[in-house]
């Protein structure tokens, strides 16, 4: 029988800004008690699988490192060694950072929003290079070629970024038998899965990705999904993929 690999990603609970419904992007901003709780109920529901890991990944972003920090005590693993990357930040929302989804969408328009959000190749409009929320001014990035620093991005763009983390530092370590578990972001996690599922650019913008739900791929030798389900029921994902679509609507 050919081999099977295991592989979960994680999108983080709930953020203090996932509340109050605003474009957080590269913001660092931390869990709320909810996001908390999101974060050990999927510990329980890897626990309840069955599921075992030996190596942990996330981005350089608190809320991705506190939802892998709050599911692994969950599991009793926090021993359990943890990679950090920028290339697996959230997509990177330009001067819409900081603003309320909602008011800039009676703003602007929703479809304008909608294809902030969602579109494939269109970005926001870029920060500055001198504004303080540029990721050159931030010291966790020292050591990042500030050519590579984005001052916004499309999803394109954060294909451009995770996909070669994915094939040098991530697919090694699957093929050698390596149990990943990968807490990250909304777009950096929509980049992956339009990979592994070969989502197409024109379908990408229905994707959502629900908070703190772990979402388990079991790939065959080639890395091709063999099998694909979040861990929780129907209706609590289908609820949690609307709320996420909803973050963009006027009120």
């Amino acid at each position: 029988m050919s081999p099977t690999y295991p592989l979960v990603l994680l999108r983080h609970g709930q953020s203090t800004w996932n509340l109050e419904n605003r474009f957080t992007g590269w913001t660092d901003v931390g869990l709320t008690p909810r996001g908390v709780e999101e974060a050990q109920t999927a510990g329980r529901a890897l626990l309840e699988e069955g599921l075992d890991f030996d190596l942990t990944f996330t981005s350089v972003l608190v809320r991705s490192i506190l939802t892998l920090h709050f599911c692994l005590a969950e599991m009793d693993r926090l021993w359990l060694p943890v990679r950090r990357s920028w290339r697996l930040n959230e997509r990177h929302y330009g001067a819409l950072q900081g603003l309320h989804k909602a008011e800039t969408a009676t703003e602007h328009g929703e479809d304008q929003v909608h294809i902030w959000r969602r579109s494939y190749d269109v970005p926001p409009p870029p920060l500055d290079a001198d504004d303080e929320r540029h990721p050159r001014h931030d010291l966790r990035y020292g050591n990042v070629d500030p050519a590579l620093l984005p001052a916004t991005e499309s999803l394109a763009e954060v294909v451009g970024r995770m996909l070669p983390y994915w094939h040098e530092e991530l697919v090694p370590e699957i093929l050698a038998g390596q149990r990943l578990l990968i807490s990250a972001h909304g777009n950096s996690l929509r980049a992956l899965v339009k990979h592994l599922d070969g989502i197409s650019d024109e379908e990408i913008p229905g994707l959502n990705i629900p908070t703190g739900i772990p979402l388990l791929y079991i790939l065959d030798q080639d890395l091709r999904p063999v099998d694909r389900r979040y861990l929780a029921d129907a209706a609590t994902v289908a609820a949690a993929e609307s709320a996420v679509e909803a973050q963009g609507k006027a009120k």
